[in-house]
């Protein structure tokens, strides 16, 4: 199977981006697993590896420090577009996310931006039950106890 073309398409700010820098670490009809430098470096994030969870709808990525350290795993709802002619996948940010820091804390975030696209009508009636419907399901999973179920994705395919 040759290695797909990734896309990210945010709505806020309204943008469509090629992760030419991403590396495919593995993929198959459930999952994608990349390795990522930050499109926008900052003093602490420096890069990390992602999973998209494409049956899902949400993406699981780890975060990462200059040192390999772990900042947190952060979590997007998503949904994506396939087209099958070119192998290009364009995942779609859908602004919920969820942090699960290093202690166990979960923090649910960007809830204003989601309510800002409702406001804006940048999100369909069903746009909002997928994101809501993946967004129960991933802290569903969380609060089981069965988040390293989907870390393990990512951390089976790091070279350590």
């Amino acid at each position: 199977m040759a290695e797909p073309v990734l896309y990210r398409k945010r709505l806020i700010p309204d943008e469509c981006v090629l992760l030419k820098d991403d590396t495919i670490l593995y993929h198959d009809e459930d999952i994608i697993v990349t390795k990522w430098c930050a499109l926008h470096p900052k003093h602490d994030l420096d890069h990390g590896y992602s999973c998209y969870f494409l049956k899902k709808g949400y993406k699981v990525s780890k975060f990462q420090y200059r040192d390999d350290s772990l900042i947190y795993w952060y979590c997007d709802i998503i949904d994506y577009e396939y087209n099958d002619k070119e192998n290009i996948y364009i995942f779609r940010d859908l602004l919920a996310d969820v942090i699960v820091y290093p202690d166990g804390f979960v923090k649910v975030v960007d809830l204003d931006e989601f309510k800002k696209s409702l406001e804006e009508n940048l999100l369909t009636v069903p746009d909002v039950i997928k994101a809501l419907t993946s967004l129960d399901s991933l802290l569903t999973t969380i609060y089981d106890g069965k988040f390293d179920v989907l870390k393990a994705e990512i951390e089976k395919r790091i070279d350590k």
